[in-house]
């Protein structure tokens, strides 16, 4: 597995994506510049995760702010100490709370390991982590893909991802009533996205490999390249 550390990887992972669908030229070209959105592992970056859900940017920051102001810097042994009124202060739900110190909890008691997940294979890095009441699938894949550069997961769900690629593509989204379609969808990029979005270096560093255009588009799904345009996108929110 092949982890997204660079710019580099990033580049190299468009120019494979454009070679399976030449739509996503266009979009690669309009959305500028893709930055390297890595997040350092462990339980402050998820903690981060889970305390932007459902809301706002904004008040995420707000929250988040009050919670480094706090308590310096954000661990599970300081989740832990927090009593109820010092989470209401903060401005986090009971939910949220509640899901903040069952993840301090289970990795304070060595029940999960937050950085060592992150070199599992996604399906048992998912397993593990939505194990733990509160978080779901959406929050394991963006706590893989953002702190770990995991190049085999991907947030098919998410509302916002879709949307921007029914607008860039003009296409329908699940929001259209094609959630089947996206839920096939997410079980190939899961298993498929690495070898696309690394297509890049594997033609660049071995010309004889690499097979023609029209072979790749036989070979890969066609939502693949769907899908994976969304990082596109998502990149630039």
């Amino acid at each position: 597995m092949r982890i997204i550390r660079t710019h580099e990887d990033i580049e190299a992972g468009l120019a494979g994506l454009v070679m399976l669908d030449a739509r996503l030229e266009h979009v690669i070209d309009k959305a500028g510049p893709v930055p390297l959105r890595r997040t350092d592992p462990g339980y402050r970056g998820l903690a981060n995760i889970i305390v932007s859900q459902m809301v706002s940017k904004a008040s995420a920051a707000a929250i988040w702010n009050r919670m480094e102001a706090s308590l310096g810097e954000i661990t599970a042994d300081a989740v832990l100490a927090l009593d109820d009124e010092d989470c209401r202060r903060f401005g986090l739900s009971r939910a949220k709370a509640d899901t903040l110190r069952r993840v301090a909890a289970a990795a304070t008691a060595g029940e999960i390991d937050l950085d060592a997940i992150c070199n599992a294979e996604a399906v048992k890095a998912i397993h593990e982590l939505t194990a733990i009441k509160g978080i779901g699938r959406w929050t394991a894949e963006v706590y893989l893909l953002f702190c770990a550069g995991h190049p085999d997961v991907f947030p098919a769900g998410d509302v916002a991802l879709q949307n921007a690629i029914g607008h860039a593509l003009g296409a329908r989204t699940a929001t259209d009533g094609k959630r089947g379609r996206f839920a096939r969808g997410r079980l190939v990029a899961m298993a498929q996205c690495r070898r696309a979005a690394f297509l890049g270096l594997l033609c660049a560093g071995d010309a004889p490999r690499c097979a023609s255009r029209d072979a790749l588009k036989k070979k890969a799904d066609p939502l693949l390249p769907f899908l994976c345009g969304f990082t596109i996108l998502s990149q630039r929110a």
